[in-house]
């Protein structure tokens, strides 16, 4: 598996798959394997996916101070494998949390950012927090099917406070815009998947400053596109299309029909949005 060294001596895997222009994926999670990342729709038709296995998951190596889960520490993890992959920009694409450590690399290296794909990200980095209350308007789009319907009544749980493996797997329908055979797998799989340890550091309030994030992310030239998922409630639409006003040159598109994970929900549509943003920009 190929590997490199960072800053501060963790050896970070990789995973390359495809031929052509690197696109650089973030993984969300928080701080889960690239594994559940797949391959993004059948990008590497057209891209050679390069998927970073952050600090302490999957291939990567535990550090030997686990302060440094947190996310604006790992911006240095992003600019070691571009200097490692020997590129003088790097293409990006962050899914769900993973964005926040996108939107902190391009704030410190906006010069560095070729083309940058937020797929359903979460945005505390520029303080675009999502209620409980939107997060359930998104969930009670879904009302009025018996599976959808307990699903909600265990987000309702969720939101409350309550934090079980059993009222997750209740909730799961929501984040998927199909539940079928491989939805379920794919959320089987996040346990196996997660440090959950290194998710409790990685979003740590001091890890944030927001106006000079979102000052920063001013200087940032290159085309971002922000895709939400139509029943997605974290974000929403509505927050996605917030984080692309904050750039000069970005854009949103809303995938219909799909949730936090929309390249499992309709994969050729998916891939060939990104494809062509990455292409043109556009």
């Amino acid at each position: 598996m190929p590997a490199f060294t960072t800053f501060d001596g963790t050896e970070l895997a990789y995973h390359p798959d495809g031929e052509g222009t690197p696109l650089v994926c973030l993984p969300g999670g928080a701080m889960r394997a690239s594994t559940y990342l797949g391959d993004l729709g059948g990008l590497p038709a057209g891209r050679r996916l390069v998927r970073l296995d952050l600090r302490g998951t999957g291939d990567s190596a535990i550090p030997a101070d686990e302060a440094t889960y947190r996310v604006d520490h790992q911006v240095a993890d992003v600019e070691a494998l571009r200097l490692h992959l020997g590129l003088e920009r790097l293409d990006l694409l962050a899914h769900s949390a993973g964005g926040n450590l996108a939107l902190l690399y391009a704030a410190a290296h906006p010069e560095r950012v070729g083309r940058m794909a937020l797929i359903t990200p979460t945005a505390r980095a520029v303080d675009l927090p999502v209620s409980a209350e939107q997060k359930l308007t998104a969930a009670r789009l879904r009302a009025g099917v018996a599976l959808y319907d307990r699903a909600i009544e265990a987000y309702e749980r969720i939101l409350a406070g309550v934090d079980t493996d059993e009222v997750w797997d209740l909730a799961a329908p929501l984040f998927y815009g199909r539940w079928d055979e491989t939805a379920r797998a794919h959320h089987a799989a996040n346990p196996h998947e997660q440090n959950e340890k290194a998710a409790t550091v990685f979003a740590h309030p001091d890890a944030f400053d927001p106006p000079a994030t979102r000052a920063a992310l001013r200087r940032v030239a290159a085309p971002v596109l922000v895709l939400a998922g139509e029943l997605d409630g974290n974000p929403p639409p509505a927050h996605a299309a917030r984080l692309a006003e904050l750039f000069p040159h970005g854009l949103i598109d809303v995938q219909p029909g799909a949730s936090h994970f929309p390249w499992l929900d309709d994969p050729a549509w998916f891939a060939a949005r990104v494809e062509r943003f990455l292409a043109a920009g556009v």
